[in-house]
C-alpha cells in the first residue's frame, strides 16, 4: 500500500485519495429496538446497501485512477492492530470513554484478543468475552470522524456516546498504522469537553473553511478547531454558521454542499439568499481567534466576500418548498464532489438534479458513468451530476458526503 498524503485545499478539487467503509457485519446487529440509541432512522437490507457502496467506491476508483486510492477504514485498523501498542491503545482509549459499562473489568483480556478477534470486536462489539457491546453502523458516515484542512487532520470528538468509539478508531489509525507514519505532527487533537464533527466542516479555499456550530458540533468545538488551523495551517479565516440544533439537520453539510468551485447546493429555508442569518467570520490574529468577529446577513453573502467571486447557489429540492424539504430529508443537499464540476447524489432526489440539469450539468447514472469510461481515463472537465442508487443506504440519513472521508484532492489548475 502507497502512503497516505494529507492535502485538500477545496471541497471540489480532484479527488486523489478517500477513506471510506463498506456497510459489514455491524449493519445486521442493528434491531428496530435499539436503532434509535444507534442513531438510525431505520434497518438497512445489508447486501443491497453493499452493492450501493461497491458502485459508489467503483466511480471513485475511476476518477482516482490509481490503486489504493480507495481505502476502507476496516482494513486500516486491521493493519493497524499488527503492533501491539496500536491493540493496547485502543482498548485503553475504549474502557477510558466508556463509563458506567463493564469494559474496564476485561481490559487485561481484551489485550489479550488476536488482531482478527480485537478488530471484529471493535466494528461490531462481538468477542469471545462475555462483555456486551453495541455495533457501531455509523462507521459508514466516516465523514464525521475526522477533517483534513490542507495537509493536517482534525480528528472528532463524537458528540454521542453512540459513536465514541469511531472517534477512537480514527484516532488509532492516524497514529499507528505505518502508512501514517510521515503524518504524525499534522494530527489535530482538541481538547477534552468539546465537541466536533467532520460532517460540520467544509473547506471553501486554501484560507478559508465554512464550519457549523451545529447539534454535533459544539461552540467550544467550533472555537477550538479555529484556533488550530490558524496556529497550524494557511487557513485566514473560518466562517462560522450557527444552526438549530435539531436531528434532520444535524451538521451542515446536510443543507450545503459545494458542487463546484463557484456553485453550491443548499437548502433554502436554512441556507441561500434568504433564511438563516446567524452567520460570522473568525479571522486570524497572529496566532488567536478575533473573537470580535465580523458577522454576515446570509453565508451567501460570507462565501462571495471571501472566495473573491460570486456564488450560485442551487436550490437542493428545487423551487417548490415541500419538494424542498423531502429532498433534504433524503440528503439531496449532500452531494460529494470528486472533481470540479462532477458530484455525486442520491438519484431519489430528481428535483434536486433537475436545477443542476439547468445550470448546465450533465445527469447520468453511476453505471452509465462506468460504463463510458470502462476504456478511458477519467478528465475531468464537463460538469457532471452522478445519480447514485442510494435506497438502503439512504435509511441510514446520510448522503455521499457523509460516506466519505477525502484525504487528498489535486487542483488541475
Amino acid at each position: 500500500m502507497r502512503p497516505v498524503t494529507f492535502g485538500v485545499q477545496s471541497e471540489t478539487d480532484h479527488l486523489r485519495q478517500v477513506i471510506v467503509h463498506t456497510p459489514g457485519a455491524e449493519m445486521e446487529m442493528v434491531s428496530p429496538l435499539d436503532r434509535e440509541a444507534l442513531l438510525f432512522e431505520d434497518i438497512l437490507f445489508l447486501s443491497h446497501a453493499r452493492k450501493e457502496h461497491e458502485l459508489m467506491c467503483a466511480v471513485f476508483e475511476k476518477v482516482i485512477g490509481e490503486e489504493n486510492g480507495v481505502l476502507q477504514i476496516s482494513t486500516l485498523l486491521r493493519e493497524s492492530f499488527d503492533q501491539e501498542e496500536a491493540r493496547f491503545r485502543f482498548v485503553e482509549l475504549l474502557c477510558e470513554a466508556s463509563h458506567g459499562s463493564n469494559l474496564q473489568a476485561f481490559e487485561a483480556d481484551l489485550k489479550r484478543l488476536s488482531p482478527d478477534e480485537l478488530c471484529h470486536f471493535a466494528l461490531t462489539g462481538v468477542s469471545p468475552l462475555k462483555i456486551e457491546a453495541q455495533p457501531i453502523p455509523n462507521l459508514m458516515f466516516m465523514r464525521d470522524l475526522a477533517a483534513v484542512v490542507g495537509d493536517h487532520i482534525v480528528l472528532s470528538h463524537a458528540a454521542t456516546s453512540a459513536r465514541a468509539r469511531e472517534s477512537i478508531i480514527i484516532n488509532v489509525v492516524v497514529h499507528h498504522h505505518p502508512s501514517f507514519a510521515d503524518w504524525s505532527d499534522h494530527i489535530i487533537k482538541l481538547p477534552k469537553g468539546v465537541t466536533f464533527e467532520g460532517g460540520d466542516l467544509l473547506v471553501a479555499s486554501d484560507d478559508t473553511v465554512i464550519i457549523g456550530n451545529s447539534e454535533r458540533t459544539s461552540f467550544g468545538g467550533l472555537v477550538s478547531v479555529a484556533r488550530a488551523l490558524f496556529e497550524r495551517t494557511q487557513i485566514e479565516n473560518v466562517i462560522m454558521v450557527s444552526m438549530p440544533h435539531e436531528r434532520s439537520c444535524m451538521h451542515l453539510d446536510t443543507v450545503f454542499t459545494f458542487a463546484s468551485p463557484d456553485e453550491c447546493v443548499a437548502f433554502p429555508p436554512l441556507i441561500g439568499l434568504h433564511g438563516l442569518n446567524n452567520v460570522a467570520t473568525l479571522s486570524r490574529n497572529g496566532s488567536d481567534v478575533s473573537l470580535a468577529a465580523r458577522m454576515w446577513e446570509t453565508l451567501h453573502e460570507a462565501l462571495e466576500h471571501h472566495m473573491g467571486h460570486e456564488m450560485l447557489f442551487m436550490p437542493c429540492g428545487g423551487a417548490d418548498p415541500l419538494g424542498q424539504r423531502r429532498e433534504q430529508w433524503t440528503d439531496g443537499a449532500n452531494l460529494f464532489a470528486v472533481a470540479p464540476g462532477v458530484v455525486l447524489g442520491y438519484d431519489r432526489n430528481e428535483r434536486t438534479f433537475a436545477e443542476m440539469a439547468e445550470q448546465g450539468y450533465r445527469v447520468v447514472t453511476a453505471e452509465g458513468f462506468l460504463t463510458y469510461h470502462e476504456s478511458s481515463d477519467f478528465v475531468p472537465g464537463e460538469k457532471m451530476a452522478i445519480k447514485l442508487d442510494g435506497y438502503e443506504l439512504s435509511r441510514g440519513r446520510g448522503g455521499p458526503r457523509c460516506m466519505t472521508m477525502p484525504i487528498h484532492r489535486q487542483s488541475n489548475g
